[in-house]
């Protein structure tokens, strides 16, 4: 099931590190970071003159700004906000960009059967990675009630949305994030820019190679910072990796990520890290999530099911498992564990 996405092409391509500037005069690469989404937003590309890439990469800042606009759960003032604010009372009328949104991920709820939620926020929220706070038994248990993608109804008549439960919300997450991404790149190829990539926190796009080489992007190791566990090429392909080490406390030996499996409002331990191949940023995401919820092995058989799509996993135990499709493509480092 591809939900009308294309399917995705050759691969061979690269997350690129370099000055958060835009840098290069004439033809060259030019790059730029900014601070959006409460992530890294950063654009490296090849442009025939320095006009032109500056141009290309404040567009795709002005993309970010503006879904994050509409999408931010922290902004008053979002369409996002506004649906959590009021769609428990009444149907709450969408843009047309944000119907879209929403029902591709329910139609990922229900490929997963369930493990990608945007309602997990009515749980997610309860948690304080800063502080390192977690809910109570009881308030965990009052916020999973309020969890359930078939209670999020869609009107296509009115393009509107309801919120069938009591005390739900939703949040976009990463989701919001490819999506972006996924933008971006759209405005670039528009552009005439034909090596780009776009990255997003742990969400990046690619687009061609890099001038007849392939990009190549490093999977973190999720317990030695700084090291890798895989090195891939790729070109013209999106890249999701989750994983439990970005936002986390410990707490009684168990660590408390932000990913969270919609059924039991905690943080699943069955893998550390999960990075998804696909041919946009929306499946990227989404499967990514899904996996890590799911499990390796419910996982892998979801991404096996997925033509296009691939999956790198790093288990609890430490142990690095690829799909099928990247068998002989990927440069995999030593794994030592403590």
């Amino acid at each position: 099931m591809n939900f009308g996405l294309p399917s995705l092409r050759q691969r061979a391509a690269s997350f690129a590190r370099g000055s958060a500037a835009a840098t290069g005069r004439g033809a060259g690469w030019a790059s730029r970071e900014e601070a959006i989404m409460g992530t890294a937003i950063r654009v490296e590309l090849w442009a025939d003159d320095a006009a032109t890439a500056t141009s290309a990469m404040a567009a795709v800042m002005d993309e970010m700004h503006r879904v994050d606009r509409a999408m931010s759960p922290h902004k008053p003032d979002s369409e996002l906000s506004r649906i959590n604010r009021d769609a428990a009372l009444m149907p709450v009328p969408l843009s047309a960009e944000m119907y879209g949104l929403i029902a591709c991920a329910l139609r990922f709820s229900a490929l997963s059967d369930g493990a990608f939620d945007i309602s997990f926020a009515s749980v997610g929220n309860l948690y304080d990675y800063r502080l390192g706070l977690a809910p109570s038994a009881a308030v965990l248990a009052q916020g999973r009630a309020a969890i359930g993608w078939r209670h999020l109804l869609l009107d296509p008549q009115s393009r509107s949305i309801r919120f069938a439960r009591e005390g739900m919300r939703i949040d976009l997450g990463g989701f919001a994030k490819g999506h972006a991404v996924d933008n971006a790149t759209a405005i670039l190829a528009r552009r005439g820019i034909r090596h780009a990539i776009v990255s997003a926190g742990g969400d990046s796009r690619v687009i061609g190679d890099r001038r007849g080489r392939p990009w190549t992007i490093a999977i973190a190791d999720p317990r030695r910072p700084g090291e890798v566990v895989a090195v891939l090429p790729l070109e013209n392909v999106a890249i999701s990796t989750s994983g439990d080490y970005e936002r986390y406390f410990e707490r009684d030996g168990v660590r408390c990520h932000h990913l969270i499996d919609p059924r039991t409002g905690r943080s699943p331990s069955g893998v550390h890290s999960v990075t998804i191949l696909a041919d946009d940023g929306l499946t990227s995401e989404a499967l990514s999530k899904s996996l890590f919820v799911l499990g390796l092995e419910q996982g892998m058989r979801l991404i096996e099911s997925q033509p296009g799509v691939d999956a790198v996993v790093v288990d609890a135990q430490g142990a690095l498992h690829y799909s099928s499709g990247l068998l002989g493509g990927v440069t995999t480092q030593p794994l030592t564990r403590q």
